[in-house]
């Protein structure tokens, strides 16, 4: 409860002393905008009275200076007076003294104000008064963590019933990091963040966004997770399929090499969730698939042969070699393929099937799913993963 209420004062007091510096900086520029627009006004306005009152001054001066000559010519001697008298009589035949510029109508002369409306301050008031909550507790919380080879998912819930969420926004950090990273914004209550070290612990917290707000609620409380669990991965260097940094990610080129890509280890054990994730497609082909085996064996263009279980990119399941009758939709972009093995017997079965060792496995892809015992030669602990493409385009994630 201290640790909270003390990162809660420090934020309140950070955000407002933000919002004190934007808005003397947001008045400011807006002051400095209405004082440009008066200068402007002042300096077109003001220019052609200027220019009214040069051209007006200029003929008073002329005629000042007419009036002067014409009284030292009529102070002049005779024959003296005679010449300047004709001089200033023809002077005085060109110069226009009756001729002024326009002179505008007072009503016609801009006369500046500011337009002030004094109701912002009770608008910026009552905002202000309702800016910023303070809450007890948040609305949303994690309530499990699940690790998955390489990932873990993360589940959370709402725990306000008064609250209507539109979306969430899940963070995740490295305890020895300082600061959070989003890694999933949406309307789903489950995410699996993947790229997990094993053994590393991480927090993760998340938040919600009321239907119709836009800000954000609350984080919940940080919760720590981590995942012991070997990451899958792909075997790397094999000819016609390229992987990502971390071979999780297999990609059908374009080699016209074919074969199974296997998993660089049997890292898969029974109990576990195994998921592929298709995340591009290419031209499918009924050989194409996706499953697991007992053991690698080379010479195989698919997985559709014996000591294996998969999925054609078609919906085709096959085990051990044989196509059951039930069929999955077509895997496409986007498409979810999981796998869920369990142990049923262990040792010699009482029938005459030719197994030692039968398992449970469910594959589930689109919201569909078929169930079906599989029967082994030998017991095996874990097993591998693989798939196989004849065409490129194809890219998988496993996780």
């Amino acid at each position: 409860i201290k640790e909270s209420a003390s990162q809660t004062r420090d934020v309140l007091k950070q955000h407002f002393n933000d919002l004190k510096g934007t808005l003397g900086k947001l008045l400011d520029e807006r002051l400095v905008t209405l004082l440009q627009e008066v200068d402007t006004i002042e300096q077109e306005t003001i220019k052609p009275l200027d220019d009214c009152q040069k051209l007006i001054e200029h003929g008073v001066n002329t005629a000042e200076d007419l009036v002067r000559e014409g009284e030292i010519a009529m102070l002049g001697g005779v024959g003296e007076e005679n010449e300047k008298l004709w001089s200033f009589t023809k002077k005085a035949s060109h110069i226009q003294l009756d001729s002024l510029p326009e002179v505008p109508l007072l009503v016609d002369v801009p006369c500046l104000s500011a337009q002030l409306d004094d109701s912002i301050l009770n608008i910026v008031k009552d905002h202000i008064f309702k800016h910023g909550t303070v809450a007890s507790r948040p609305p949303v919380q994690i309530e499990e963590l699940i690790e998955k080879p390489g990932g873990i998912i993360v589940r959370w819930c709402k725990v306000d019933d008064d609250f209507t969420a539109q979306d969430y926004r899940l963070q995740f950090r490295k305890c020895t990091s300082n600061h959070f990273e989003d890694v999933y914004v949406g309307s789903e209550t489950e995410f699996i963040v993947l790229h997990i070290d094993p053994n590393v612990d991480y927090q993760f917290r998340v938040c919600a966004r009321g239907d119709g707000r836009q800000e954000w609620s609350p984080w919940s409380v940080p919760q720590i997770g981590h995942s012991t669990l070997v990451p899958h991965e792909w075997t790397a260097g094999f000819e016609g399929y390229s992987l990502s940094s971390r071979r999780n990610i297999a990609l059908r080129n374009d080699s016209e090499s074919s074969g199974v890509l296997y998993s660089r280890a049997p890292t898969y054990f029974c109990g576990q969730t195994l998921t592929f994730r298709v995340e591009t497609v290419g031209q499918p082909d009924r050989r194409d698939s996706i499953g697991v085996c007992a053991e690698k064996q080379d010479g195989y263009d698919s997985l559709q042969r014996d000591q294996a279980v998969c999925i054609s990119t078609n919906g085709a399941v096959f085990v051990n070699g044989k196509e059951m009758t039930n069929q999955l939709p077509a895997v496409t972009s986007g498409s979810t393929v999981t796998f869920d093995i369990e142990a049923v017997t262990l040792g010699t079965t009482s029938n005459n099937e030719g197994g030692h060792f039968k398992l449970r496995v469910t594959i589930s892809s689109n919201n569909r799913e078929v169930v079906f015992d599989w029967l082994l030669d030998q017991s095996c602990g874990s097993l591998y993963f693989g798939c196989s493409f004849f065409y490129p385009g194809w890219k998988v994630l496993v996780f």
